[in-house]
């Protein structure tokens, strides 16, 4: 994974793990590591984190624990460049992240490709519980509908039933506040690519914290453990 890296694999995952977890900006893992005797830009950090977050949230992605079949679904407002975006993000009822989406728009082809990514990965939810977004009720009946006509299993699939309640929904919109306290300090992405990336990288060290990963479900392990597992 690191092979041909002029910095040791520890440096690299260490700089990636802090910058994702803690509200730290790159000049400040800069300052933070030359303390360390290690010279490494602030740049340098960044591709980093562009390069391998990525990868390690496909590694982790193979080894996460199956969710419930009743989910939470919402979107929050993200800044890229003084302009709103958003991302699209899912919990069971045990709080785990199922999904997230991140797009440049709000809109029914957004959250009708959000669904379907979540519906690839994870199969079909009895239940999905979301607020009175009309347009998120359009997107799942529709994604709904196009998933029952293309099942070629033989069984009669029941419909997802949806329930909307902006108080049953209160359980989403606290777990947004864990993605939104890192990048709140960031004060917006300088592009849709980066944020999309870096975005990731953040859901992962949130669903890490939550214990998702199979090899963690006996145990409460470190953030460092985690990085450790995924880039063996």
């Amino acid at each position: 994974m690191f092979k041909g890296r002029h910095f040791d694999r520890s440096v690299i995952l260490l700089c990636i793990r802090w910058y994702l977890a803690y509200n730290l900006s790159l000049r400040n893992l800069e300052e933070m590591m030359a303390e360390r005797g290690i010279s490494v830009d602030h740049a340098t950090i960044h591709r980093w984190v562009i390069r391998y977050s990525p990868e390690l949230l496909q590694r982790f992605n193979t080894r996460k624990r199956v969710v419930t079949r009743k989910w939470h679904i919402d979107e929050t407002y993200i800044k890229v460049k003084g302009r709103w975006m958003y991302l699209y993000r899912a919990i069971d009822s045990n709080g785990d992240t199922v999904e997230f989406w991140f797009s440049e728009r709000r809109n029914l082809t957004a959250a009708k490709q959000f669904l379907r990514n979540a519906l690839k990965r994870h199969g079909r939810p009895e239940r999905i519980v979301i607020d009175g977004s009309q347009t998120n009720r359009e997107a799942i009946l529709s994604c709904d509908t196009a998933d029952r006509l293309q099942d070629k299993s033989g069984c009669k699939l029941k419909p997802i039933r949806i329930r909307q309640s902006q108080y049953l929904n209160n359980r989403i919109e606290q777990d947004h506040r864990a993605v939104k306290r890192r990048v709140r300090p960031m004060l917006g992405f300088k592009s849709a690519d980066s944020a999309r990336v870096i975005l990731g990288g953040i859901e992962l060290i949130h669903m890490m914290r939550k214990q998702q990963a199979k090899y963690a479900c006996s145990q409460q392990l470190p953030l460092a453990k985690h990085f450790d597992l995924l880039a063996a």
